[in-house]
């Protein structure tokens, strides 16, 4: 159907229908990804069933996290044991998870693992309002280390993980490894999850090179 706003020029409906044909090209092809992405073939097992604290303190197992799923998404908060706080574009990503939670675990189970201890995690959860979030200690196990959230001098890195369980065991599915690709600006490796970049996008101002800071 065609479209016309408005006063709008012959030039700037020309302009939006080149930018129009680039939308539709896009979309075409993230759900070509989305497509390759869902045709992986099962990944590796779990090394082990790691054994994180809930903010309360309570042990609690990767294969405890899944509920009553088959498919966990764990998101790597950035919030070593030594930082005074969380980072900031973790946190802006948190915030928008956090009001979707509810939708997405209709589907799926989710959690946010940190390197820190439960009672850090507790304060920072009330503080931040991060209610719907379910966080968890990676104090004293591998996890971090073995999925790409750590790096070899202890930096924390933001990775987000999918794993699913079967009859035969828990294996892991996908990873946001374009965090480790090059980038001008930023890794852009969950943006597709993340509210403020995609709303952004869609001005004049664009994106820019903001930080969103720590609210």
């Amino acid at each position: 159907m065609p479209v016309s706003l408005p006063n709008e020029s012959p030039q700037y409906r020309t302009a939006r229908n080149t930018l129009l044909q680039a939308e539709t090209e896009l979309r075409a092809a993230i759900e070509n990804v989305a497509n390759l992405r869902r045709s992986l073939p099962k990944g590796g097992e779990i090394p082990q069933d790691y054994v994180f604290h809930s903010e309360r303190g309570e042990p609690a197992a990767l294969s405890s996290l899944f509920g009553n799923h088959d498919t966990l998404a764990i998101y790597s908060l950035m919030y070593g044991p030594d930082a005074q706080a969380p980072c900031p574009m973790c946190s802006a990503f948190l915030d928008g998870l956090n009001g979707q939670v509810a939708h997405i675990t209709q589907k799926i189970a989710f959690a946010v693992a940190a390197q820190n201890t439960p009672d850090k995690l507790s304060h920072l959860k009330a503080k931040m309002g991060w209610n719907d979030l379910p966080l968890y200690s990676a104090l004293g196990t591998d996890y971090q280390r073995d999925y790409l959230a750590e790096s070899e001098d202890g930096n924390q890195l933001p990775i987000l993980n999918v794993f699913q369980r079967d009859q035969d065991g828990i294996t892991h599915f996908w990873s946001s490894e374009l965090f480790f690709e090059p980038s001008e600006w930023h890794p852009r490796h969950v943006d597709a999850a993340w509210p403020l970049w995609n709303v952004l996008d869609f001005t004049p101002q664009g994106r820019g090179d903001i930080v969103p800071p720590l609210r």
